[in-house]
């Protein structure tokens, strides 16, 4: 079947999802978009699809989507929290551990099991050698996971990215990359902690005003997260649609056995469901941008395609496990 009719039919077929009465007012229409987000989501991605130009706009804005999200998560957490993950300080290091350990050597073992072309093996690699996104942490707050503990992964791995990046590569490839430090921090300083930090002094200094806004912030990440997804998905229409079957299949295992993997280990010490959650999320989510970054800049663009696929697909798996365990927290 003709992949932009199959996009055009089913766009067509969930737009009644949107006729429900509950979306008809506007106090319910929160409590309709958390519930539908998925279907919002993927329709928004089915349109970029069919209609790329629609959501290419939207690039320069990706920083301060993914900022005005962050906004929003500070508003709902509170100094304690962060002050918890002192005390948790061990499941940081076991999370970023699991990171640098678990998505590189996946990324081994799936290009030998695939027999991948060495283009793909490459970018695969560049990719599970990366650190966790700053889309985690958006998923983690989706998906009522420990944001907290989410940021303070994303910024120790970070932090640690510009050694063990390079590391890796060199130790598997025999490539020597480079990674500018201050550039990660400065980048992860205004997408992430200056925004969140707003949100945190804003919800001390005014709770009681502000409670009443809180209820709408979920939704607001929904639908800035379903369009930066869409953004996303429009701006790599023509790789979607010249799609080399295996890299996507080994894209797809790549992401899986992180979120398996970081959710099992995580289990296995006996960590709380909801940090479990976390973990999956951290280890699952790489920073598939600088993957790409690094893979152009050192090995030619071909070699980009696996961390241009995983920027896609792991914001769809995190948009689909936010949906569940945002249902069911006992999930």
């Amino acid at each position: 079947m003709n992949l932009r009719f199959f996009t055009y039919f089913f766009i067509v077929d969930t737009m009644p999802l949107f006729s429900h009465p509950s979306a008809m007012t506007f106090h319910a229409l929160p409590q309709f978009i958390e519930k539908q987000f998925l279907a919002i989501a993927v329709i928004l991605s089915a349109a970029a699809l069919a209609f790329p130009v629609s959501f290419t706009w939207i690039k320069p804005h990706i920083p301060l989507g993914l900022g005005i999200i962050m906004f929003g998560m500070g508003l709902t957490l509170d100094f304690e929290d962060f002050r918890d993950i002192i005390r948790k300080w061990p499941l940081v290091a076991l999370g970023v551990a699991m990171q640098y350990l678990i998505m590189p050597l996946a990324a081994v073992g799936i290009c030998s099991l695939l027999n991948l072309p060495v283009e793909a093996v490459i970018g695969l690699i560049v990719v599970g050698a990366c650190p966790g996104g700053t889309a985690s942490n958006v998923i983690a707050y989706l998906a009522r996971a420990n944001v907290a503990l989410s940021v303070t992964m994303t910024l120790a791995a970070t932090c640690l990215a510009p050694l063990l990046t390079p590391a890796i590569v060199y130790l598997i490839l025999e490539q020597q990359v480079e990674i500018n430090f201050w550039s990660m921090v400065v980048s992860v300083f205004w997408i992430v902690v200056f925004p969140l930090m707003d949100g945190l002094i804003l919800r001390r200094l005014f709770r009681r005003q502000l409670e009443p806004l809180l209820r709408y912030f979920p939704s607001l990440s929904i639908v800035v997260i379903s369009l930066l997804i869409a953004c996303i998905i429009g701006l790599n229409q023509k790789t979607l649609f010249a799609l080399p079957l295996m890299v996507l299949v080994a894209v797809i295992l790549h992401n899986s056995i992180g979120l398996a993997a970081g959710y099992g280990v995580a289990r296995l010490f006996r960590c709380s469901k909801r940090d479990a959650r976390t973990l999956a999320i951290e280890v699952g989510m790489q920073n598939s941008g600088l993957g790409v970054a690094l893979a152009v800049k050192h090995f030619g663009a071909v070699t980009a395609l696996p961390g241009a696929l995983f920027s896609l697909w792991h914001n769809i798996s995190g948009v689909t496990l936010a949906r569940r365990w945002r249902a069911d927290p006992d999930s």
